[in-house]
């Protein structure tokens, strides 16, 4: 994996050094589809803070870019255009430095597998699961806001920010519900999914609909 881009210390990481950066935590999320589905997973990783504290961002940077591993041969999906692939992701910086953002390399207590995004994922839990990138090989720090995948597919559909909020609907369906899987029935929605005791107050003062 690269990381670059406005940093004093752009390197290239194999994975083994990404491993040692900091002990693998637990972290039990909630996780939110777009698509109205959720569930509860058990991820092994650790701040994405940490990786960015080693290569130094610039004051200039004010956003992550990520992009992930273009593989038609493994990723057979790639094949089709359904994206413009690879696949890219960005958060804001204060976003990816939260400390719930994470790296993760494993789930339910084993090596995370290729279907999830091995050998190293993002997961941001409040947001949609959507923003959580799988499988990345580089991450650029930037000035401007990066263009995203599913932003360039769909922008009337999923925004940059890609927060869980029950209140701004997908044009095609409600997000006022959600169904847990594993559990029947639904259920309500949380605000920021749940965190919005950790990361409202980044969010103050902006309009969640026009920038959802």
């Amino acid at each position: 994996m690269s990381v670059e881009g406005l940093v004093r210390k752009p390197r290239v990481y194999e994975l083994d050094d990404l491993l040692k950066i900091s002990p693998p935590e637990e972290r039990v999320y909630r996780m939110r589809c777009v698509e109205g589905w959720s569930m509860v997973i058990p991820w092994a990783g650790y701040s994405l803070s940490k990786l960015l504290d080693q290569v130094e961002p610039l004051s200039e940077a004010k956003y992550v870019a990520f992009e992930s591993l273009l593989d038609p041969k493994r990723m057979p999906g790639q094949a089709r255009r359904v994206l413009n692939w690879p696949y890219v992701e960005g958060l804001r910086m204060d976003e990816a430095m939260h400390p719930l953002t994470i790296l993760a390399s494993g789930l339910y207590g084993r090596t995370l597998p290729p279907q999830d995004g091995a050998p190293i994922r993002l997961v941001v839990p409040w947001k949609y699961g959507f923003k959580g990138i799988k499988s990345i090989v580089k991450i650029k720090l930037v000035a401007t806001q990066p263009s995203t995948s599913w932003n360039q597919s769909a922008p009337d559909e999923y925004g940059f920010y890609a927060n869980v909020n029950p209140q701004v609907d997908h044009p095609r369906w409600s997000q006022a519900t959600e169904q847990r899987i594993g559990d029947s029935g639904m259920r309500p929605t949380l605000m920021f999914n749940g965190y919005a005791g950790q990361v409202a107050k980044m969010y103050a003062g902006m309009d969640l609909r026009a920038n959802f």
